[in-house]
């Protein structure tokens, strides 16, 4: 781990990309509202939120798999993970599985926290893991994630910082975003009193 910093939550990355200053809020100052969507979102991971495991077509389901990397200072837990093992018990394979309540988004937070997972099983259990799944459950369908350089470059970049943020004495800037409709400390942020809107914010949208 890290010598200068405690392990940081691998759910603070996706919070992070969401909005800086949402992460800094949640995990420094440790305030947290919930709303229509967190709710929503801890309905989705209900089923998949107590440890246990099950068989299914040659794979292992381990749910609320706790997971760590001492090499970057990670800690969390992941929804479900799948492994393949071989006579001897040695895990051979595995890929994490992210539960989502919606569709696919436009920002790759959830890519990210999906990659950030998989680093960590890669630490735990001396494996590459390719690839993991994202299961978006308002289309109860999967979507595949590839953990390429690019996407591990943007992780490690996401963790670094992150962790340099939220060491931070001072709350980075408010600043009015697309994403501040569905924020759940938007009433706390206030950023339409406090910050600079940004000027995308005015753009035609696609959605």
């Amino acid at each position: 781990m890290p010598p200068e910093s405690h392990a940081i939550p691998i759910s603070a990355l996706n919070h992070y990309l969401y909005c800086p200053r949402r992460a800094y809020l949640i995990h420094a100052e440790g305030v947290f509202v919930d709303n229509e969507h967190t709710l929503l979102g801890d309905l989705a991971h209900e089923h998949v939120d107590f440890p246990g495991y099950e068989q299914r077509a040659g794979w292992t389901l381990l749910r609320a798999l706790p997971l760590f990397s001492d090499r970057l200072g990670l800690s969390g837990k992941a929804d479900l993970v799948e492994i393949q093992r071989d006579p001897s018990g040695r895990v051979t394979a595995a890929r994490p599985v992210e539960y989502k309540k919606g569709p696919k988004r436009r920002w790759s937070n959830d890519e990210v926290q999906l990659c950030a997972q998989a680093l960590c099983l890669e630490e735990m259990f001396s494996i590459a893991i390719d690839s993991g799944m994202i299961y978006h459950a308002q289309s109860e369908r999967r979507a595949e994630v590839v953990f390429d350089s690019p996407m591990r470059e943007r992780t490690l970049a996401a963790i670094a910082n992150l962790r340099s943020e939220i060491s931070n004495t001072v709350p980075p800037s408010a600043e009015l975003k697309p994403q501040c409709d569905g924020c759940s400390l938007h009433e706390v942020c206030m950023p339409e009193a406090t910050g600079r809107r940004d000027p995308r914010l005015y753009e035609p949208r696609t959605y």
